[in-house]
Protein backbone atom coordinates (compact mmCIF):
# COMPACT_ATOMS: atom_id res chain seq x y z
CA UNK A 1 0.00 0.00 0.00
CA UNK A 2 1.10 3.54 -0.69
CA UNK A 3 0.33 5.34 2.56
CA UNK A 4 -0.60 8.99 2.26
CA UNK A 5 -0.39 11.63 5.00
CA UNK A 6 -0.68 14.91 3.09
CA UNK A 7 -1.40 15.78 -0.53
CA UNK A 8 0.33 18.66 -2.28
CA UNK A 9 -2.00 21.26 -3.76
CA UNK A 10 0.15 21.42 -6.86
CA UNK A 11 2.38 18.78 -8.40
CA UNK A 12 6.01 19.59 -7.67
CA UNK A 13 8.38 19.56 -10.63
CA UNK A 14 10.68 16.60 -10.83
CA UNK A 15 14.41 17.28 -10.99
CA UNK A 16 15.92 18.05 -14.37
CA UNK A 17 17.78 15.29 -16.17
CA UNK A 18 21.36 15.36 -14.86
CA UNK A 19 24.26 15.91 -17.17
CA UNK A 20 25.75 12.72 -18.71
CA UNK A 21 28.15 10.98 -16.39
CA UNK A 22 31.74 11.07 -17.54
CA UNK A 23 33.55 7.89 -16.55
CA UNK A 24 37.21 7.42 -17.21
CA UNK A 25 38.05 4.60 -19.60
CA UNK A 26 38.86 1.49 -17.65
CA UNK A 27 42.33 0.05 -17.87
CA UNK A 28 42.46 -3.36 -19.50
CA UNK A 29 43.70 -4.89 -16.27
CA UNK A 30 41.17 -3.01 -14.11
CA UNK A 31 37.77 -4.59 -13.57
CA UNK A 32 34.67 -2.40 -13.30
CA UNK A 33 32.97 -2.09 -9.90
CA UNK A 34 29.38 -1.71 -8.78
CA UNK A 35 27.80 -1.22 -5.36
CA UNK A 36 24.68 -3.02 -4.17
CA UNK A 37 22.20 -2.08 -1.44
CA UNK A 38 19.34 -4.33 -0.33
CA UNK A 39 15.96 -2.86 0.61
CA UNK A 40 13.42 -5.21 2.17
CA UNK A 41 10.24 -4.24 3.95
CA UNK A 42 8.29 -1.01 4.13
CA UNK A 43 9.58 2.18 2.52
CA UNK A 44 10.26 4.69 5.29
CA UNK A 45 12.74 7.41 6.25
CA UNK A 46 15.51 4.86 6.86
CA UNK A 47 15.39 3.71 3.23
CA UNK A 48 15.90 7.27 2.03
CA UNK A 49 18.97 7.65 4.26
CA UNK A 50 20.28 4.23 3.19
CA UNK A 51 19.96 5.10 -0.51
CA UNK A 52 21.66 8.47 0.01
CA UNK A 53 24.57 6.76 1.79
CA UNK A 54 24.78 4.12 -0.93
CA UNK A 55 24.94 6.73 -3.71
CA UNK A 56 27.65 8.66 -1.88
CA UNK A 57 29.71 5.53 -1.24
CA UNK A 58 29.39 4.37 -4.87
CA UNK A 59 30.47 7.77 -6.17
CA UNK A 60 33.49 7.83 -3.88
CA UNK A 61 34.54 4.37 -5.07
CA UNK A 62 34.17 5.36 -8.72
CA UNK A 63 31.61 2.61 -9.37
CA UNK A 64 29.89 2.18 -12.70
CA UNK A 65 26.53 2.25 -10.93
CA UNK A 66 24.54 1.53 -7.79
CA UNK A 67 22.15 -1.42 -7.76
CA UNK A 68 19.18 -1.55 -5.37
CA UNK A 69 17.79 -5.02 -4.71
CA UNK A 70 14.16 -4.32 -3.84
CA UNK A 71 11.40 -6.30 -2.14
CA UNK A 72 8.69 -4.14 -0.58
CA UNK A 73 4.91 -4.19 -0.04
CA UNK A 74 4.82 -0.36 -0.10
CA UNK A 75 5.42 2.56 2.20
CA UNK A 76 4.95 6.27 2.82
CA UNK A 77 4.20 8.56 -0.12
CA UNK A 78 6.30 11.50 1.10
CA UNK A 79 9.34 9.25 1.57
CA UNK A 80 8.72 7.70 -1.86
CA UNK A 81 8.73 11.19 -3.36
CA UNK A 82 12.12 11.89 -1.79
CA UNK A 83 13.56 8.63 -3.13
CA UNK A 84 12.15 9.21 -6.63
CA UNK A 85 13.65 12.70 -6.76
CA UNK A 86 16.96 11.27 -5.58
CA UNK A 87 16.92 8.66 -8.37
CA UNK A 88 15.85 11.07 -11.10
CA UNK A 89 18.44 13.65 -10.04
CA UNK A 90 21.32 11.20 -9.58
CA UNK A 91 24.32 11.63 -11.86
CA UNK A 92 25.41 8.10 -10.99
CA UNK A 93 23.31 5.46 -12.81
CA UNK A 94 21.03 3.48 -10.49
CA UNK A 95 19.46 0.11 -11.25
CA UNK A 96 16.50 -1.26 -9.29
CA UNK A 97 16.40 -5.04 -9.32
CA UNK A 98 13.21 -6.60 -7.90
CA UNK A 99 14.52 -9.78 -6.31
CA UNK A 100 14.78 -12.54 -5.12
CA UNK A 101 12.18 -14.81 -6.69
CA UNK A 102 8.82 -14.21 -5.07
CA UNK A 103 9.66 -10.58 -4.28
CA UNK A 104 7.27 -7.72 -4.92
CA UNK A 105 7.67 -4.08 -5.92
CA UNK A 106 4.28 -3.12 -4.57
CA UNK A 107 2.87 0.37 -4.30
CA UNK A 108 5.80 2.62 -3.35
CA UNK A 109 8.14 0.04 -4.91
CA UNK A 110 6.44 0.63 -8.27
CA UNK A 111 7.36 4.32 -8.22
CA UNK A 112 10.94 3.53 -7.21
CA UNK A 113 11.37 0.87 -9.90
CA UNK A 114 10.00 3.14 -12.64
CA UNK A 115 12.29 5.99 -11.53
CA UNK A 116 15.52 3.98 -11.86
CA UNK A 117 17.88 4.42 -14.81
CA UNK A 118 17.71 0.65 -15.27
CA UNK A 119 14.78 -1.48 -14.06
CA UNK A 120 14.96 -5.26 -13.84
CA UNK A 121 13.04 -8.07 -12.19
CA UNK A 122 13.83 -11.65 -11.18
CA UNK A 123 11.52 -14.47 -12.35
CA UNK A 124 8.34 -15.04 -10.31
CA UNK A 125 8.26 -11.45 -9.02
CA UNK A 126 5.52 -8.85 -9.37
CA UNK A 127 5.05 -5.10 -9.59
CA UNK A 128 2.08 -2.73 -9.25
CA UNK A 129 -0.92 -2.15 -6.99
CA UNK A 130 0.13 1.45 -6.38
CA UNK A 131 -3.23 2.87 -5.29
CA UNK A 132 -2.84 5.29 -2.36
CA UNK A 133 -4.47 4.72 1.01
CA UNK A 134 -4.60 6.86 4.14
CA UNK A 135 -2.49 6.13 7.21
CA UNK A 136 -4.32 3.53 9.27
CA UNK A 137 -6.50 2.48 6.32
CA UNK A 138 -9.39 4.82 7.18
CA UNK A 139 -12.05 5.77 4.67
CA UNK A 140 -11.55 8.91 2.57
CA UNK A 141 -14.37 11.20 1.48
CA UNK A 142 -15.00 11.48 -2.27
CA UNK A 143 -13.30 14.85 -2.76
CA UNK A 144 -10.23 13.87 -0.80
CA UNK A 145 -10.03 10.54 -2.63
CA UNK A 146 -10.19 12.21 -6.04
CA UNK A 147 -7.54 14.71 -5.04
CA UNK A 148 -5.13 12.05 -3.76
CA UNK A 149 -5.65 9.75 -6.75
CA UNK A 150 -5.26 12.63 -9.21
CA UNK A 151 -2.02 13.75 -7.61
CA UNK A 152 -0.56 10.25 -7.35
CA UNK A 153 -1.55 9.39 -10.91
CA UNK A 154 0.09 12.53 -12.29
CA UNK A 155 3.18 11.79 -10.20
CA UNK A 156 3.67 8.27 -11.55
CA UNK A 157 2.86 9.47 -15.08
CA UNK A 158 5.68 12.02 -14.90
CA UNK A 159 8.10 9.40 -13.58
CA UNK A 160 7.22 6.92 -16.36
CA UNK A 161 7.54 9.62 -19.03
CA UNK A 162 10.94 10.66 -17.75
CA UNK A 163 12.26 7.10 -17.99
CA UNK A 164 10.39 6.33 -21.25
CA UNK A 165 8.39 3.50 -19.70
CA UNK A 166 4.78 2.40 -20.21
CA UNK A 167 2.80 5.44 -19.08
CA UNK A 168 -0.67 3.93 -19.49
CA UNK A 169 0.13 0.91 -17.36
CA UNK A 170 1.79 3.12 -14.73
CA UNK A 171 -1.41 5.18 -14.48
CA UNK A 172 -3.53 2.03 -14.23
CA UNK A 173 -1.34 0.79 -11.35
CA UNK A 174 -2.55 3.83 -9.38
CA UNK A 175 -6.05 4.25 -10.78
CA UNK A 176 -7.07 0.57 -10.88
CA UNK A 177 -4.47 -1.03 -8.62
CA UNK A 178 -3.12 -3.04 -11.58
CA UNK A 179 -0.38 -5.56 -10.87
CA UNK A 180 1.65 -7.66 -13.31
CA UNK A 181 4.31 -10.38 -13.27
CA UNK A 182 7.95 -9.89 -14.19
CA UNK A 183 7.60 -11.43 -17.65
CA UNK A 184 4.60 -9.23 -18.43
CA UNK A 185 6.49 -6.18 -17.17
CA UNK A 186 9.28 -6.79 -19.68
CA UNK A 187 6.82 -7.38 -22.55
CA UNK A 188 4.93 -4.10 -22.07
CA UNK A 189 8.01 -1.93 -21.32
CA UNK A 190 7.53 -1.45 -17.62
CA UNK A 191 11.03 -2.76 -16.84
CA UNK A 192 14.09 -3.34 -19.02
CA UNK A 193 15.32 -6.82 -18.16
CA UNK A 194 14.29 -10.16 -16.74
CA UNK A 195 17.40 -11.34 -14.87
CA UNK A 196 17.91 -14.72 -13.20
CA UNK A 197 20.35 -13.36 -10.64
CA UNK A 198 22.74 -10.48 -10.04
CA UNK A 199 25.43 -11.87 -12.37
CA UNK A 200 22.86 -12.21 -15.14
CA UNK A 201 21.76 -8.62 -14.54
CA UNK A 202 25.35 -7.34 -14.75
CA UNK A 203 25.84 -9.25 -17.99
CA UNK A 204 22.64 -7.88 -19.57
CA UNK A 205 23.38 -4.30 -18.52
CA UNK A 206 26.80 -4.35 -20.18
CA UNK A 207 26.86 -1.70 -22.93
CA UNK A 208 23.37 -0.50 -21.89
CA UNK A 209 23.25 3.24 -22.55
CA UNK A 210 22.41 5.59 -19.68
CA UNK A 211 22.61 9.37 -20.09
CA UNK A 212 24.72 8.96 -23.22
CA UNK A 213 27.20 6.61 -21.54
CA UNK A 214 27.49 2.85 -22.09
CA UNK A 215 27.68 0.88 -18.86
CA UNK A 216 30.58 -1.53 -18.33
CA UNK A 217 29.25 -4.06 -15.87
CA UNK A 218 30.19 -7.50 -17.19
CA UNK A 219 32.28 -9.39 -14.60
CA UNK A 220 32.23 -6.32 -12.35
CA UNK A 221 33.44 -6.53 -8.76
CA UNK A 222 30.45 -6.24 -6.44
CA UNK A 223 30.62 -4.19 -3.25
CA UNK A 224 27.67 -4.80 -0.94
CA UNK A 225 26.77 -1.89 1.31
CA UNK A 226 25.04 -3.26 4.40
CA UNK A 227 22.72 -1.40 6.70
CA UNK A 228 24.58 0.19 9.60
CA UNK A 229 23.46 -0.15 13.21
CA UNK A 230 21.42 3.07 13.15
CA UNK A 231 19.61 2.07 9.94
CA UNK A 232 18.90 -1.40 11.31
CA UNK A 233 17.45 0.10 14.50
CA UNK A 234 15.34 2.73 12.74
CA UNK A 235 14.24 0.18 10.17
CA UNK A 236 13.09 -1.99 13.08
CA UNK A 237 11.05 0.94 14.39
CA UNK A 238 9.27 1.12 11.02
CA UNK A 239 7.79 -2.36 11.43
CA UNK A 240 3.99 -2.11 11.89
CA UNK A 241 3.96 -4.17 15.08
CA UNK A 242 6.72 -2.00 16.59
CA UNK A 243 4.84 1.19 15.66
CA UNK A 244 1.77 -0.26 17.40
CA UNK A 245 3.81 -0.99 20.54
CA UNK A 246 5.28 2.53 20.49
CA UNK A 247 1.76 3.94 20.16
CA UNK A 248 0.55 1.97 23.18
CA UNK A 249 3.63 2.87 25.26
CA UNK A 250 3.26 6.57 24.45
CA UNK A 251 -0.47 6.60 25.29
CA UNK A 252 -0.36 4.56 28.49
CA UNK A 253 2.96 6.04 29.61
CA UNK A 254 1.80 9.65 29.37
CA UNK A 255 -1.63 8.86 30.85
CA UNK A 256 0.05 6.92 33.66
CA UNK A 257 2.25 9.90 34.51
CA UNK A 258 -0.73 12.27 34.47
CA UNK A 259 -2.81 10.01 36.73
CA UNK A 260 0.14 9.25 39.04
CA UNK A 261 2.38 12.33 39.11
CA UNK A 262 5.89 11.52 40.16
CA UNK A 263 5.91 7.94 38.83
CA UNK A 264 8.58 9.20 36.37
CA UNK A 265 9.27 5.98 34.43
CA UNK A 266 5.87 5.85 32.61
CA UNK A 267 6.11 9.51 31.63
CA UNK A 268 9.70 9.27 30.38
CA UNK A 269 8.99 6.06 28.45
CA UNK A 270 5.86 7.62 26.96
CA UNK A 271 7.65 10.74 25.70
CA UNK A 272 10.55 8.76 24.18
CA UNK A 273 8.09 6.37 22.51
CA UNK A 274 6.07 9.30 21.14
CA UNK A 275 9.13 10.91 19.54
CA UNK A 276 10.19 7.60 17.98
CA UNK A 277 6.63 7.05 16.76
CA UNK A 278 6.46 10.45 15.07
CA UNK A 279 9.75 9.68 13.32
CA UNK A 280 8.59 6.19 12.35
CA UNK A 281 5.50 7.50 10.53
CA UNK A 282 7.56 10.28 8.89
CA UNK A 283 5.63 12.98 10.76
CA UNK A 284 8.92 14.33 12.10
CA UNK A 285 12.32 14.59 10.35
CA UNK A 286 15.04 12.40 11.82
CA UNK A 287 17.25 15.33 12.86
CA UNK A 288 14.34 17.08 14.60
CA UNK A 289 13.50 13.88 16.47
CA UNK A 290 17.15 13.58 17.50
CA UNK A 291 17.24 17.17 18.71
CA UNK A 292 14.10 16.64 20.82
CA UNK A 293 15.50 13.46 22.38
CA UNK A 294 18.74 15.23 23.33
CA UNK A 295 16.70 18.09 24.79
CA UNK A 296 14.65 15.56 26.78
CA UNK A 297 17.89 13.96 28.03
CA UNK A 298 19.20 17.30 29.32
CA UNK A 299 15.91 17.96 31.11
CA UNK A 300 16.09 14.53 32.76
CA UNK A 301 19.70 15.10 33.83
CA UNK A 302 18.81 18.42 35.46
CA UNK A 303 15.72 16.93 37.12
CA UNK A 304 17.90 14.20 38.67
CA UNK A 305 19.85 16.89 40.52
CA UNK A 306 16.69 18.39 42.07
CA UNK A 307 14.56 15.26 42.34
CA UNK A 308 16.78 12.40 43.51
CA UNK A 309 15.46 9.19 41.95
CA UNK A 310 18.46 6.94 42.64
CA UNK A 311 19.58 7.07 39.01
CA UNK A 312 16.23 6.43 37.27
CA UNK A 313 16.16 9.81 35.53
CA UNK A 314 19.89 9.57 34.87
CA UNK A 315 19.48 6.19 33.15
CA UNK A 316 16.47 7.38 31.16
CA UNK A 317 18.42 10.45 30.12
CA UNK A 318 21.29 8.25 28.94
CA UNK A 319 18.94 6.27 26.68
CA UNK A 320 17.36 9.47 25.29
CA UNK A 321 20.77 11.08 24.74
CA UNK A 322 22.18 8.06 22.86
CA UNK A 323 19.12 7.70 20.61
CA UNK A 324 19.01 11.45 20.02
CA UNK A 325 22.69 11.65 19.06
CA UNK A 326 22.26 8.62 16.81
CA UNK A 327 19.35 10.30 15.00
CA UNK A 328 20.66 13.86 14.97
CA UNK A 329 23.66 13.12 12.76
CA UNK A 330 22.09 10.51 10.44
CA UNK A 331 20.66 13.07 8.02
CA UNK A 332 24.05 14.72 7.41
CA UNK A 333 26.67 13.96 4.75
CA UNK A 334 28.79 10.87 5.36
CA UNK A 335 31.83 12.80 6.55
CA UNK A 336 29.72 14.61 9.17
CA UNK A 337 28.05 11.54 10.66
CA UNK A 338 29.21 10.16 13.99
CA UNK A 339 30.12 6.51 14.42
CA UNK A 340 29.44 4.42 17.51
CA UNK A 341 33.10 4.86 18.41
CA UNK A 342 32.21 8.49 19.18
CA UNK A 343 28.60 8.17 20.28
CA UNK A 344 29.14 5.60 23.03
CA UNK A 345 32.03 7.45 24.76
CA UNK A 346 30.16 10.75 24.38
CA UNK A 347 27.12 9.23 26.08
CA UNK A 348 29.21 7.76 28.90
CA UNK A 349 31.10 11.03 29.50
CA UNK A 350 27.85 13.03 29.51
CA UNK A 351 26.17 10.69 31.98
CA UNK A 352 29.24 10.67 34.23
CA UNK A 353 29.39 14.45 34.18
CA UNK A 354 25.78 14.84 35.24
CA UNK A 355 26.16 12.01 37.75
CA UNK A 356 28.94 13.98 39.43
CA UNK A 357 26.82 17.12 39.34
CA UNK A 358 24.01 15.20 41.03
CA UNK A 359 26.40 13.69 43.60
CA UNK A 360 27.91 16.99 44.65
CA UNK A 361 24.53 18.65 44.51
CA UNK A 362 23.15 16.11 46.96
CA UNK A 363 26.17 16.49 49.20
CA UNK A 364 25.68 20.23 49.24
CA UNK A 365 21.97 19.82 49.93
CA UNK A 366 22.14 17.25 52.70
CA UNK A 367 25.66 17.78 54.05
CA UNK A 368 26.59 19.75 57.11
CA UNK A 369 26.12 23.49 57.08
CA UNK A 370 29.45 25.24 56.52
CA UNK A 371 28.45 28.87 57.22
CA UNK A 372 26.41 30.79 59.81
CA UNK A 373 25.87 30.19 63.52
CA UNK A 374 24.61 26.65 62.80
CA UNK A 375 28.21 25.62 62.21
CA UNK A 376 28.84 26.09 65.98
CA UNK A 377 26.64 23.11 66.90
CA UNK A 378 28.83 20.21 67.99
CA UNK A 379 31.93 22.35 68.48
CA UNK A 380 33.94 22.42 71.69
CA UNK A 381 34.00 25.50 73.93
CA UNK A 382 35.78 26.49 77.17
CA UNK A 383 33.86 27.87 80.15
CA UNK A 384 35.40 31.19 81.26
CA UNK A 385 33.14 31.26 84.28
CA UNK A 386 30.75 28.95 86.07
CA UNK A 387 27.78 27.94 83.89
CA UNK A 388 24.40 26.84 85.21
CA UNK A 389 20.80 26.83 83.99
CA UNK A 390 20.49 30.60 84.07
CA UNK A 391 23.79 32.09 82.97
CA UNK A 392 27.45 31.69 82.13
CA UNK A 393 29.95 32.45 79.42
CA UNK A 394 32.16 30.39 77.10
CA UNK A 395 34.99 31.03 74.72
CA UNK A 396 34.59 29.49 71.25
CA UNK A 397 36.63 30.22 68.11
CA UNK A 398 38.06 33.34 69.74
CA UNK A 399 34.60 34.71 70.57
CA UNK A 400 32.84 35.15 73.93
CA UNK A 401 29.26 33.83 74.04
CA UNK A 402 26.64 33.72 76.78
CA UNK A 403 25.82 30.13 77.67
CA UNK A 404 23.72 27.99 79.96
CA UNK A 405 23.68 24.32 80.83
CA UNK A 406 21.30 21.91 82.54
CA UNK A 407 24.37 20.37 84.19
CA UNK A 408 26.63 22.79 86.06
CA UNK A 409 30.01 23.40 84.39
CA UNK A 410 32.95 24.81 86.29
CA UNK A 411 35.29 27.54 85.13
CA UNK A 412 37.92 26.28 82.68
CA UNK A 413 36.08 23.05 81.89
CA UNK A 414 35.43 21.89 78.31
CA UNK A 415 31.88 21.75 77.01
CA UNK A 416 30.03 21.07 73.76
CA UNK A 417 27.52 23.33 71.98
CA UNK A 418 24.11 21.67 71.67
CA UNK A 419 21.96 24.50 70.32
CA UNK A 420 22.11 28.17 69.34
CA UNK A 421 19.20 30.21 70.75
CA UNK A 422 19.66 33.75 69.51
CA UNK A 423 22.73 35.06 71.35
CA UNK A 424 22.65 32.23 73.90
CA UNK A 425 24.36 28.86 73.54
CA UNK A 426 22.93 25.71 75.10
CA UNK A 427 25.91 23.58 76.16
CA UNK A 428 26.71 20.44 78.14
CA UNK A 429 29.87 19.14 79.79
CA UNK A 430 32.23 17.48 77.35
CA UNK A 431 32.63 14.37 79.49
CA UNK A 432 28.83 13.94 79.48
CA UNK A 433 28.80 14.26 75.71
CA UNK A 434 31.45 11.53 75.44
CA UNK A 435 29.43 9.24 77.70
CA UNK A 436 26.31 9.71 75.55
CA UNK A 437 28.25 8.82 72.42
Amino acid sequence: MLQVEDVEDEFEDLPDEPAPVVVDELDEDKRPTVSVITVQGSIGPTVSNYLSRGLETARERGDQMLIMELDTPGGLLNVTQDIVRMLLGSELPVAVYVSPEGANAGSAGTFITLAAHVAAMAPATSIGAASPVTMGGGEMDTVQQKKIFSYTESFIESVAERRDRNVEWAKSAVRDGASITSSEAVEINVVDFLAQDLDDLLDQMHDFEVNGHKLKTRDADVNRIDLNLAELFFGFIMRPEVLLILTLVSIYGILGEISNPGAIIPGVAGVIALILLLFGVAAMPINVAGFLLIGLALILFVMEAFTPTYGILLGSGAVAFFLGALMLFQDLPEDMRLSLAWLIPATIVTVMFFALVVYYGLRAQFGKTRSGVETMIGQKATAIEKIDQSRGRVSISGEIWNARSDTPIGKGEQCEVLEVQGLMLQVQPLNESIKQK
